[in-house]
């Protein structure tokens, strides 16, 4: 993502969400706390592989029919949109902040490789999802494949940067369910509104969903084709 914030140069620099520049530091630093955290991921890994195996996770080899794979695809994104963001939630107490997710919000200005720039307590409650979420709900593992490479994607996609999406996105009804970049953005520069991964459900039921929300959003969002001529230079 990095690599292509860079070719796009042209095209990604007005959809830039903060006026303020990452230093090199702070991209040192979320580049080894992604190591960290992918080391965390793997091991979660080959648990969940080595539970599988003995039968206390219930995940077949065989691919399932079309619709019985959506559906599975849809109900983890859903629990995991859930659990993340009460977990969110539960690491900004004052008691979990400082040891868990402080680390997570150095990265004021986010970028891409701030997506899993964590404390090693944070890795691990992110991983637990998978683990517990399996111990309920049989799952095929192409769909938790595809899950995986889903979570991944939307969570780049929220750190880095640049608002991708078009103005009124955040507006209309077919699209204004989905998170933009813009909404996590404002999460990492103000702190107290915007827990939610996927979907804007759970602040706006909660009252967490940040005032100015759809108003930053259009400030940093572009029409794919063209540009507007108030876009930062």
């Amino acid at each position: 993502m990095t690599l292509l914030l860079w070719i796009a140069a042209r095209w990604t620099r007005p959809r830039r969400i903060q006026s303020r520049t990452p230093e090199w530091e702070q991209k040192r630093r979320e580049f080894g706390n992604s190591l960290v955290t992918v080391g965390i991921f793997a091991v979660n890994g080959i648990g969940i592989f080595a539970g599988a195996r003995a039968g206390i996770f219930h995940v077949s080899d065989a691919l399932p029919a079309w619709w019985l794979g959506l559906l599975e695809f849809a109900a983890i994104v859903l629990a995991h949109d859930a659990y993340f963001y009460w977990m969110h939630r539960g690491l900004h107490a004052r008691a979990m902040f400082r040891i868990a997710h402080l680390e997570h919000h150095k990265s004021r200005t986010p970028t891409p490789w701030a997506a899993y720039s964590f404390a090693p307590l944070e890795g691990g409650f992110e991983a637990m999802f998978m683990p517990i979420f399996l111990l309920f709900v049989p799952m095929h593992a192409v769909v938790v494949i595809a899950f995986v490479l889903h979570q991944i994607s939307r969570n780049v996609l929220g750190h880095m940067g640049h608002e991708l999406a078009w103005p009124g996105f955040t507006r209309s009804r077919w699209t204004g369910w989905l998170t933009t970049t813009t909404h996590h953005d404002l999460h990492h520069s103000q702190g107290r509104y915007n827990f939610g991964l996927y979907f804007t459900w759970w602040d706006r039921w909660m009252g967490t969903e940040h005032p100015l929300y759809h108003d930053a959003f259009e400030t940093a969002a572009q029409p794919w084709f063209g540009r507007r001529k108030d876009a930062i230079a």
